[in-house]
């Protein structure tokens, strides 16, 4: 029998196929983070005023599926080799496409984000749009053969901290271009800086593990030019410099400085971390995507009982 339950020399059927690329398509998307694009735009467009309306929805969607469809399938069509060789890939970190779905996941990323795209730009305005074309081009620009930030150490951690922080900024701006107040003020900024280097701390740990696939893939990063250790700590000190950022806001809002300790605590057990056991360090990563769950949670939280007081 074969992978799909077809018998080993029988072609598989045109719906089996569909089905099966199907699967491959979604599997790459990394479903267990779609939330993880999702919730900052949809967190962002309503704190400063925005409705459930049309464009809170299709933004939440466009960033829940499509975006995340276009994001991981782009860097796994163009990753293929050196997904190969990496003994995480095949679950909730990540599959290994098979090259026959290339074109399909391809497709599949410019067919779903289309129609959200254009929703999104005629539902804004050009600020919105502007901020949309930053956050798309990011999206390309991490994996697509010819610009390849995601090899050029430092340039990849901040490319994909952009995957995470642009929908919140598109949120924001979404909401503005229709109608809602926003205060550009001192608070707004500090969380977006606090987003931001939480997000370069996040790519820069979660590269640890990768160090020795990468080098043997030929692939660079900011963990194969600095190290397992080295970039363990400077994940170390964007989280602190995140903390930082969030604990100068005035009143009850500094206490928000807390939700970044315990990324800083999933880091302790990595410091001292080598090259040769680079791998080790999936344990933290895999912690890691535990707490994006919780601190989504207590987030959520934090904004009902604010919105009720």
């Amino acid at each position: 029998m074969s992978a799909v339950g077809v018998p080993v020399g029988l072609d598989p059927t045109p719906a089996t196929r569909a089905l099966r690329s199907l699967a491959a398509v979604l599997g790459s998307s990394r479903p267990l983070s779609w939330v993880n694009t999702a919730f900052p735009f949809g967190a962002a467009y309503l704190l400063v005023g925005g409705g459930l309306d049309v464009a809170f929805w299709v933004g939440v969607l466009f960033f829940l599926v499509p975006y995340n469809v276009a994001m991981y399938g782009i860097n796994d069509v163009f990753d293929h080799e050196s997904d190969l060789r990496n003994p995480r890939k095949g679950g909730a970190e990540g599959v290994v496409l098979d090259r026959a779905d290339h074109r399909t996941t391809l497709w599949a990323a410019a067919l779903t984000s289309a129609p959200f795209l254009a929703g999104l730009l005629l539902l804004g305005g050009p600020t919105s749009a502007l901020v949309l074309a930053v956050s798309v081009g990011a999206v390309v620009a991490y994996s697509a053969p010819g610009l390849r930030f995601k090899e050029q150490p430092f340039l990849d951690s901040i490319t994909s901290s952009t995957h995470f922080v642009s929908p919140a900024v598109l949120g924001l701006v979404l909401a503005a271009d229709r109608g809602a107040t926003v205060a550009w003020d001192g608070a707004v900024t500090a969380y977006l800086v606090a987003f931001f280097l939480w997000g370069m701390g996040s790519h820069a740990f979660g590269a640890v593990q990768d160090v020795r696939a990468d080098r043997e893939g030929g692939l660079a990063s900011v963990g194969t030019v600095l190290g397992a250790r080295a970039t363990v700590w400077f994940a170390l000190h964007c989280y602190l410099a995140a903390a930082v950022a969030l604990v100068m806001l005035p009143g009850r809002d500094s206490w928000s400085a807390l939700l970044v300790l315990p990324y800083v605590l999933n880091l302790v057990p990595h410091l001292a971390v080598t090259d040769a056991a680079c791998e080790t360090a999936n344990a933290g990563w895999r912690r890691f995507l535990v707490l994006n769950f919780v601190t989504g949670f207590v987030v959520t939280q934090w904004m009902l009982v604010t919105a009720l007081v």
